[in-house]
């Protein structure tokens, strides 16, 4: 079981971003499609993509892929891939799974299918009537896309964007995976001032500091696939140790403020979780009157949408204000928001100078990019 194939999904408009991660760590045969990025491994690189993925959702076993354009083909296909490799005896298997523009429409119905051709092998094989399934999570996933069938093992167990430092929120968190992206994509390096204004539970400049550290982000987290016989211990225990080595030691100057104290002390206590604390600044501070006399900088924030935490009329008022905000900084200073308000730019006050579309949760959103702010 040298030469494995992973599959990572990701939210809409990552895919590059993750399929830029992967090949950082040298794994072969990169490939995107839209929501998910593929890849050739090695069992060892289970441990290194899980530990060390920022932008993807989680990381997958492909098991199989094959067209199946009824039941009896789908059971087939099922029972013909080698499930004993990688669930034993008493390994638990749940099933689940989507499909979409396909023949086999009925995502519960493939459940069984699925579930009793994987009985059925394994059953075989290990010559049990009753599997006892009493032993670690194999969570079997499957994807139906104009009748072609992807089958495949979750190593990642809870997704990835759970780091393991956000134990309470505020309303409407940020994803970890989609914050992490938006400073990728702000292209912050560790070097220059970073801000947000709007920081909530602090989800971004959390990741920001990660991002400046080069701390992998899932070092105080673990993962379904160690309790997986197959794979040996020291695979994680080497993965851990390669990435802390390759962490760096600075000073930087991230800072997060938000209006509401009660947010800015959960930001504190979640960069403590993150072991970030040294790293961040929370401050109570109302984004409407930021100013830095700093040169140059970059803000990456997500301020509310007017559509769960204020109305609209007043979310318009904000980015009114926190434009203009932004418009007397230094003009090295640039900026992203993400917002889906479709009338952002008109109230901000300036159209981007880039947009890209991303999903935040099922809310289709924008990043606006400022890099020349007058």
């Amino acid at each position: 079981m040298t030469n494995l194939q992973l599959v990572v999904p990701t939210l809409f408009g990552l895919e590059g971003l993750a399929a830029e991660e992967l090949r950082r760590l040298s794994l072969p045969n990169v490939r995107a499609e839209n929501g998910r990025v593929f890849c050739d491994a090695t069992p060892a690189d289970i441990a290194r993509v899980n530990l060390n993925l920022r932008t993807g959702e989680r990381v997958l076993i492909v098991l199989g892929r094959f067209y199946a354009g009824d039941f009896d083909a789908l059971f087939e296909g099922v029972r013909a891939l080698p499930w004993e490799e990688f669930i034993p005896r008493e390994g638990a298997f749940p099933v689940k799974g989507h499909s979409l523009n396909s023949a086999l429409h009925s995502v519960p119905a493939c459940q069984s299918i699925v579930k009793k051709a994987v009985c059925a092998r394994l059953g075989a094989k290990y010559g049990l009537e009753k599997l006892p399934e009493t032993g670690a999570l194999h969570q079997i996933q499957f994807s139906i896309l104009k009748d072609e069938v992807t089958l495949m093992l979750d190593t990642s167990g809870a997704g990835l964007h759970k780091r393991g430092y956000r134990a309470v929120g505020v309303a409407a968190p940020l994803r970890e995976t989609l914050a992490a992206a938006m400073v990728l994509l702000s292209r912050y390096r560790g070097r220059d001032p970073f801000c947000d204004p709007f920081c909530g539970s602090g989800t971004i400049p959390i990741e920001a500091a990660l991002i400046a550290k080069n701390r992998a982000p899932g070092l105080s987290r673990s993962f379904a696939a160690q309790k997986w016989d197959w794979l040996p211990a020291k695979v994680w225990m080497e993965g851990a140790d390669e990435a802390m080595d390759k962490e760096f030691d600075g000073h930087y100057d991230i800072w997060g403020g938000d209006m509401d104290p009660a947010a800015v002390a959960i930001a504190r206590d979640n960069a403590v979780k993150a072991d970030v604390e040294d790293l961040v600044r929370f401050e109570v501070a109302d984004a409407r009157t930021f100013h830095r006399s700093d040169p140059y900088g970059r803000i990456v924030t997500n301020p509310p949408y007017g559509e769960r935490i204020l109305e609209k009329q007043e979310a318009e008022e904000l980015y009114r204000a926190f434009g203009q905000a932004v418009r007397d900084l230094p003009n090295g200073w640039k900026v992203s928001v993400l917002s889906s308000h479709t009338e952002f730019e008109r109230t901000f006050g300036r159209t981007a100078d880039k947009r890209r579309k991303l999903y935040n949760g099922m809310l289709k959103c924008d990043l606006f990019q400022y890099t020349d702010r007058k």
